[in-house]
């Protein structure tokens, strides 16, 4: 049980930073395609696109969105076999955020079936 718990929280620990990435446009959301169930892969790819559309009408070197993330802690909870809870904490050169998600055992690996972005 142990070394699940610490697959989830590494896997729970890449996808947070992935995510952000994405908000960031530092990483294409088409790699967290396999990780994601689709409304939550559609969920990332609109709302990265509405912050690309925010910063873009921002001088440039103003925006400071999301800059520079970097995963400080995860917890992680077993809701039932197969099913995990996680939430991180993810600091950012300007703020901190949350990031909650929704882990669940498939076929072949784990995926998001519900996130969250504070």
């Amino acid at each position: 049980m142990l070394s699940l718990d610490r697959e989830i929280r590494t896997l729970a620990r890449s996808i947070a930073q992935a995510v952000v990435e994405v908000l960031a446009g530092t990483r294409p959301a088409q790699q967290l395609s396999r990780s994601l169930e689709p409304s939550c892969y559609a969920s990332l790819q609109h709302r990265a696109a509405l912050t690309r559309a925010y910063t873009a009408r921002i001088k440039p070197g103003q925006s400071r969105l999301h800059r520079s993330p970097v995963v400080r802690s995860v917890r992680i909870c077993a809701v039932k076999d197969g099913v995990y809870e996680a939430s991180s904490v993810v600091a950012e050169e300007l703020r901190s955020r949350a990031v909650a998600m929704r882990l669940e055992r498939g076929k072949d690996a784990w995926k998001v079936t519900a996130l969250e972005i504070g």
